[in-house]
């Protein structure tokens, strides 16, 4: 049931509900959401943020989203989705287009080199520092995740 109560929507979930189940069934509540009799036909409760809507479409519309993009064959490169933000605890680099240079905002030179082994170190470090700035919580868990072992 999609509820402001329940946990809070996150790339894992989206993993493990896209994984981990043959169907899902959502139910989605309205103002005061959903009669308390029916409860006990839960198994989970998920909420898209603290905040609260008028309708739990929405939020059902998101986490529809975010499951159904990690079915094989939904996103044209497996790559890509591997790489997204919040599956290394970390956001994604910053991407540019064509042009080259855009109203004088021009791409950064290293894009354009043709050395992979730069552009990779280039992208890796814009993560590092995107995540650091503009959510340290993030940042934080990567940290976490970089100082334990590996099996």
């Amino acid at each position: 049931m999609l509820t402001p109560q329940g946990e809070t929507m996150s790339q894992a979930l989206f993993q493990q509900l896209a994984t981990g189940y043959d169907q899902i069934v959502l139910i989605c509540g309205h103002y005061e959401g959903v009669d308390e009799r029916v409860s006990h036909l839960l198994t989970r409760e998920v909420s898209l943020g603290d905040f609260v809507l008028t309708c739990g479409e929405i939020p059902a519309l998101a986490l529809i989203n975010g499951v159904i993009r990690l079915l094989p064959g939904t996103v044209g490169k497996v790559d890509s989705v591997v790489q997204d933000s919040f599956q290394t605890h970390l956001l994604d680099y910053p991407h540019y287009t064509r042009p080259a240079d855009f109203r004088g905002w021009p791409v950064p030179e290293v894009l354009l080199s043709g050395n992979h082994q730069a552009i990779a170190q280039w992208r890796q470090q814009q993560q590092l520092e995107r995540t650091q700035a503009r959510r340290p919580d993030l940042y934080e868990r990567w940290q976490q995740a970089q100082d334990r072992p590996s099996l």
